[in-house]
């Protein structure tokens, strides 16, 4: 997930470097080592080397190209990571196998710069595991010349040209739920498997389901429309330079996520990982982090300080309108949910992407 707005590069190296100024690491870590597992490319360029200088230490980071693999690797037995971002709708299945330790909260001294509206949220409530990182939507990007203006999943469905569709159990499956007119978080088999024949029935021009690099198969002109989170398809819009690409918030409705800041459970380095979730949080690491991936910010003293690219944060597409909100759902899991999702998924893509 998640990668750079051109534009930015030199007010993120400059914020960056105020960044490290401003923030100061607590004494005692000097020639440690942080072990990050995270989307590619989701820090800005000098987020991890500004955290080296502060604090002395030494970071690996090691990407995962969706969430579902991240969890099946932990599930394994962690490996020696330090801080891992979870999806929303994978954490009450983290918490509850034991795959995360909580978070001491008396550590994060910048925790205060988070708005209310993302923490205690029914997936953690307390904020016991994970602190919020970045928020965004699952939507249609496209290209223009191609497919002309779509508002809509109906639309996608009705074109006749090459797809791509997007690695995320709940936020496909939940898109298919809207689609034949159930409850996006519905746990019922019946519901849920109607919603993956739908996907099923509805899939004949998809090419691929992609982990993750939706964005660079539209550039690539591999497919004309592609599901993909809100941020991938405006890195390709920036990149490009061109009115070529688009995205659109469906107007049925789509998911919306949070990832999270999280420590698994047997992490080498617990309290080096709580003093880099601290550095994530001041306001201009978050800002720079933000401005790089074009994602939605949950830090509110980034927002309040104007240190948001006043072009992402005035777009309706990254910070929707109270209107466009309504018509997003926040994917829930369950223990007797998941197992559904995966096997209708399954099954989706024995049919589904060639």
């Amino acid at each position: 997930m998640r990668r750079t707005i051109a534009a930015c590069l030199v007010a993120v190296v400059v914020s960056a470097a105020a960044a490290q100024t401003d923030w100061t690491c607590p004494d005692g870590f000097a020639g440690q080592t942080l072990s990050v597992y995270n989307w590619a490319t989701y820090v800005a360029d000098d987020t991890i080397s500004n955290f080296e200088a502060a604090c002395g230490v030494r970071v690996i980071y090691d990407t995962y190209g969706s969430d579902e693999d991240m969890v099946v690797r932990l599930r394994q037995g962690n490996p020696g990571y330090d801080i891992v971002v979870p999806t929303n709708a994978n954490v009450p299945t983290m918490i509850r196998e034991g795959l995360l330790e909580k978070i001491d909260h008396g550590k994060l001294t910048n925790l205060g710069n988070l708005d209310a509206t993302f923490m205690n949220l029914p997936f953690d409530p307390g904020n016991e595991y994970t602190v919020p990182y970045q928020w965004g939507t699952v939507g249609i990007g496209y290209n223009v010349d191609k497919v002309g203006e779509i508002a809509s999943w109906a639309d996608m469905f009705a074109y006749d040209g090459p797809v791509a569709w997007l690695q995320d159990t709940t936020a496909m499956l939940g898109m298919g739920l809207l689609m034949v007119g159930k409850d996006p978080n519905s746990e019922s088999a019946a519901d849920i498997d109607e919603a993956a024949q739908f996907l099923i029935d509805n899939g004949r021009n998809v090419i691929y389901i992609a982990q993750d690099d939706g964005q660079e198969i539209l550039a690539r002109g591999e497919a004309d429309i592609v599901v993909e989170y809100s941020g991938d398809i405006f890195q390709v819009m920036d990149e490009c330079g061109c009115d070529t690409y688009a995205y659109v918030i469906p107007e049925e409705g789509t998911n919306f996520w949070v990832d999270s800041l999280a420590i698994p459970k047997g992490a080498p380095n617990k309290a080096l990982a709580e003093a880099f979730i601290d550095y994530i949080l001041w306001p201009q690491v978050g800002a720079d982090i933000s401005n790089y991936t074009a994602f939605g910010t949950p830090n509110l003293a980034a927002l309040d300080d104007g240190l948001i690219d006043e072009e992402l944060a005035e777009d309706p597409a990254i910070y929707p309108s109270d209107e466009t909100k309504a018509r997003l759902f926040f994917a829930e899991q369950s223990e007797a949910r998941e197992p559904l999702l995966n096997d209708a998924w399954d099954m989706v893509k024995i049919f589904v992407g060639r």
